[in-house]
């Protein structure tokens, strides 16, 4: 049932993206910066996924980066940028509070701090090779974006999306996986091979199922 529920969750991810965007600029800088806190919140869990063993937060990510594409696309280059700094203030801000939650002693009636000390006791190279390969990134995905949009303007937005998130998606994944996960895992093309592919597949279902008429507008409420 893994697989189904998998695309049930890009579908409703593709979902929550397009109100977001009716909010307005300020709305969609929000739900981005709220995908790479999700992302690590979920990071743990683990799935059996068409016979290999994946994490479902991948979602996350390449939301993250269709979002940041949808808002350079209609808000521009400064509010993309604006939104990956939010983003990394938030995930450092979710990591600090995190270990401080973890800080304070439980009390002899509390039954969730075991549940949160897995959860959020991270290893800190993990935590750290998250940011870095987010924060490298997005702004190579802005800027690379941005690229595109002045050198192949005709193109249509979904495929200047599709080019621009399997590039940084490629990169996040070797990134993150030599940097978090070297040492770590017995097989780490594996890994890296897997990992891309299910991003890919994400990639194109997220940028397929948000393609918008021109007579769609952003609203603020």
């Amino acid at each position: 049932m893994n697989e189904w529920f998998f695309f049930l969750h890009l579908a409703l991810v593709s979902l929550f993206l397009w109100p977001a965007y009716r909010f307005g600029r300020e709305g969609l800088i929000c739900w981005i910066a709220l995908q790479p806190i999700m992302a690590n919140l979920f990071v743990l869990k683990q799935i059996d996924f068409f016979g290999y063993t994946v994490t479902c937060s991948d979602v996350y990510a390449v939301a993250c980066a269709l979002g940041l594409n949808v808002l350079q696309e209609y808000f521009g280059k400064e509010a993309a940028q604006k939104a990956v700094r939010l983003c990394f203030y938030l995930m450092v801000f979710f990591l600090v509070m995190s270990q401080c939650q973890l800080l304070y002693q439980p009390s002899t009636h509390d039954t969730a701090h075991v549940a949160y000390d897995a959860i959020l006791s991270v290893a800190p190279r993990l935590v750290i090779a998250s940011i870095l390969s987010f924060v490298t990134v997005q702004l190579i995905d802005v800027h690379f974006f941005a690229f595109l949009k002045r050198r192949a303007a005709s193109l249509p937005l979904l495929y200047r999306n599709l080019i621009s998130l399997t590039l940084s998606q490629l990169i996040d994944t070797l990134l993150f996986s030599f940097l978090g996960l070297w040492g770590y895992v017995s097989h780490l093309f594996d890994v890296i091979l897997v990992s891309f592919l299910i991003k890919l597949v994400i990639s194109v279902l997220l940028s397929l199922s948000s393609i918008k008429s021109k007579n769609y507008e952003p609203v603020s409420l």
